[in-house]
């Protein structure tokens, strides 16, 4: 199972980006996905997870102003971030909960995608 995220980049205070994540292999099923970052310096931190019904949940601090998508038929995901803050600045991480063909149930985690909030 491959997690490739793509889509980050450099965007001004204010203004948003999407970030997209595409999984691939011989998958039976993916349960939860989600998206995590990362801060220099800092743990890495739960950002929105949505579940194979379509059920999100947001942390506080992007409530309101991100949202979790994805596609079950394309095994994609998707996560729109509007009114970008600096503090938003982080390596994009997705996650996806999979039952893979051949393999026990199991979490898996892409390579990351850098998102950087800066004027």
């Amino acid at each position: 199972v491959q997690l490739v995220e793509s889509g980050g980049g450099l965007v001004q205070p204010g203004g948003s980006l999407r970030v997209s994540c595409a999984a691939s292999g011989s998958i039976y099923m993916i349960y939860t996905m989600g998206w995590y970052r990362q801060a220099p310096g800092k743990q890495r931190e739960l950002v929105a997870t949505i579940t194979s019904g379509g059920s999100t949940k947001y942390a506080d601090s992007v409530k309101g102003r991100f949202t979790i998508s994805r596609d079950n038929a394309k095994k994609t995901m998707s996560l729109q971030m509007n009114s970008l803050k600096p503090e938003d600045t982080a390596v994009y991480y997705c996650n996806a909960n999979v039952w893979a063909v051949g393999e026990i149930r199991n979490d898996y985690w892409g390579q990351g995608t850098q998102v950087t909030v800066s004027s």
